[in-house]
C-alpha cells in the first residue's frame, strides 16, 4: 500500500467512525431536552426516565466522540502536515470555534448529568438546551471548515504563499450555508430514526409498552420533519455544486459529455473507459432542471476537465445514488407517519409501519456515510479544490500502514465498548414506567 493510499485510508476510516458520534452529539441532546420538557409539563415519570437514560447515552457517545476526535486532530498534523501548513492560518477560526463549542458542551453536559435535584428545574432544562445548541454549533463549525476545502475563499495567493487572510470570508465561504444546513438536518434524521428504529423493534416484541411508545413519539418528532425538509436542502446543495464544483456534479451524475437539456441518470454503473453508464434509467432534461431549474440549461460534463483531474466516477456516482435512495425512503416514510398522525391514528397500532421504522433505523447513518464519500471523493484529486492536490499534502513518512492497523483495532474496541454500554442503557428498558 502506498503512503498516499494508506494515509487516505486511515483518514477515511477515522472520519467514518467519528462522524457517527459527531452526528449523535447534535441529535441526542435535542431528544433528552424534549423528554425532560414533557416530564415538566405532564408530570409523567416515563419522560423523566427517558431523559435520564438518554442523557447517560449521550455522555457515553460524547466520551467516545472526544477520543476519536482527538485521534483526528493528531492525524491532521501527522498525515497531512502540508495541508495544515498551507491552510492553518485560513481555517484556524472554525477549528478554534469548534473547540470552544466542544468545551461548552462538555461543561453543560456535566451540569445536566449531575444537576438532577441539585439545581432548579428551569436551570436544569436550560443546561440541556445549552448542550444541544453547543453540540449543533460544534458540528456546524467543522462542516464550515470542510466547505472551505470545497470552495476556498478568504485569502490571496502570492508566489505560492497564502497572504491577506480574511478569516470571516473563509468561515462564510460559498459552500458553507448549504453544507451546514444539509448536514445538520441529516444529523436529526439519522439520530431520530436510529432511536425510533430501536424502540419500534422493541414495541414489536412488547406491544403497548408505554416506555417505548413515549420514546418512539419523541424520536419521530425530531426525525420526520427533518427527513421531509432534507430533499429541499439537497436541491439547494445540488444547485450550489453545479455552480461551484461542476466537475463534482459531472462525476455524481456520470455525465461525460457537456450537454444542453442534460438527462438525470438514476442508478446504473459508470464505465469510465467507454464513457457510458450501463443499466441506468435516464430521465430526459432531468439534470438540467434540477441543477439550474431550466430544462434546456447547459450542464458541464467531464469532457471539460483534464482526464487526470477526474474524480473516481463510479465511486462518487454509486455513493450519491445510495444517499439519495435512502433519503427518499426516509422522506416517504416520514410523510406516511405524518399522514397517520394527522388522521389521529397511532403509529404503534400498525405492525407494518413499526417494521418499516425498525428497518429505517440505520438508514440515516448509512446515508451520511455515503454523502461524505460524495463530498470528499468527489473533490479529488484536490484536498483544497483547485489549489492543493491530495498527493502534495500527504506526509512522506514511511510505514503508515502500521498505525492504520493499530487505529483500526482501536476503533473496533471502542465500537464494541459502545455497543455494550448502549445495550445496557437502551435495550434493558423497564417493562413499565416507574411511578411519579
Amino acid at each position: 500500500m502506498s503512503d498516499l493510499l494508506a494515509a487516505r485510508g486511515q483518514m477515511a476510516m477515522s472520519l467514518g467512525f467519528h462522524i457517527i458520534f459527531a452526528v449523535v452529539g447534535i441529535g441526542m441532546p435535542v431528544l433528552m431536552v424534549l423528554a425532560e420538557r414533557r416530564w415538566q409539563r405532564t408530570g409523567e415519570a416515563v419522560y423523566l426516565e427517558l431523559a435520564r437514560r438518554w442523557a447517560r447515552g449521550t455522555a457515553i457517545l460524547f466520551a467516545v466522540g472526544a477520543v476519536s476526535g482527538t485521534v483526528l486532530s493528531f492525524e491532521l498534523g501527522l498525515l497531512w502536515p502540508r495541508f495544515m501548513a498551507f491552510a492553518g492560518s485560513v481555517i484556524g477560526m472554525p477549528f478554534s470555534l469548534e473547540g470552544f463549542a466542544f468545551f461548552t458542551e462538555a461543561i453543560f453536559l456535566g451540569i445536566y448529568l449531575y444537576g438532577w435535584e441539585r439545581v432548579p428545574r428551569r436551570a436544569h432544562l436550560l443546561a440541556g438546551v445549552a448542550v444541544a445548541v453547543s453540540g449543533a454549533a460544534s458540528g456546524i463549525f467543522v462542516v464550515m471548515a470542510n466547505a472551505w476545502m470545497n470552495t476556498p475563499a478568504g485569502f490571496q495567493m502570492v508566489a505560492g504563499r497564502v497572504v491577506s487572510v480574511d478569516p470571516l470570508a473563509a468561515l462564510f465561504n460559498p459552500a458553507a450555508f448549504q453544507q451546514t444546513l444539509h448536514m445538520t438536518l441529516a444529523a436529526f434524521v439519522a439520530t431520530g430514526f436510529a432511536v425510533a428504529g430501536i424502540h419500534a423493534a422493541l414495541l414489536l416484541r412488547d406491544p403497548g409498552n408505554p416506555f417505548h411508545r413515549a420514546a418512539l413519539g419523541i424520536a419521530l418528532l425530531v426525525a420526520a420533519p427533518a427527513a421531509v425538509l432534507q430533499p429541499i436542502s439537497g436541491d439547494i446543495s445540488a444547485r450550489a455544486v453545479a455552480r461551484q464544483q461542476p466537475a463534482k456534479l459531472a462525476a455524481v451524475e456520470a455525465l461525460f459529455t457537456t450537454t444542453r437539456g442534460a438527462p438525470l441518470t438514476v442508478g446504473g454503473l459508470p464505465d469510465e473507459a467507454g464513457q457510458t453508464v450501463r443499466y441506468g434509467i435516464r430521465i430526459p432534461s432531468g439534470l438540467s432542471l434540477l441543477a439550474f431549474h431550466d430544462p434546456h440549461a447547459r450542464v458541464a460534463g467531464l469532457d471539460q476537465v483534464p482526464r487526470g483531474d477526474w474524480p473516481p466516477v463510479a465511486i462518487v456516482h454509486i455513493a450519491f445514488q445510495v444517499m439519495v435512495g435512502l433519503g427518499t425512503f426516509l422522506a416517504l416514510l416520514s410523510l406516511t407517519i405524518g399522514w397517520r398522525a394527522w388522521r389521529r391514528r397511532t403509529i404503534d397500532s400498525s405492525r407494518g409501519l413499526l417494521r418499516a421504522i425498525a428497518a429505517a433505523g440505520p438508514c440515516g447513518f448509512l446515508a451520511i456515510e455515503a454523502g461524505w464519500v460524495v463530498t470528499e471523493v468527489g473533490r479529488q484529486p484536490w484536498i483544497i479544490s483547485g489549489i492543493l492536490r491530495t498527493r502534495d499534502a500527504v506526509t512522506p513518512m514511511p510505514g503508515i500502514a502500521v498505525p492504520f492497523a493499530l487505529f483500526t483495532l482501536l476503533y473496533i474496541g471502542l465500537a464494541a465498548a459502545v455497543a455494550w454500554l448502549l445495550y445496557r442503557q437502551i435495550v434493558r428498558m423497564p417493562a413499565a414506567p416507574p411511578h411519579a
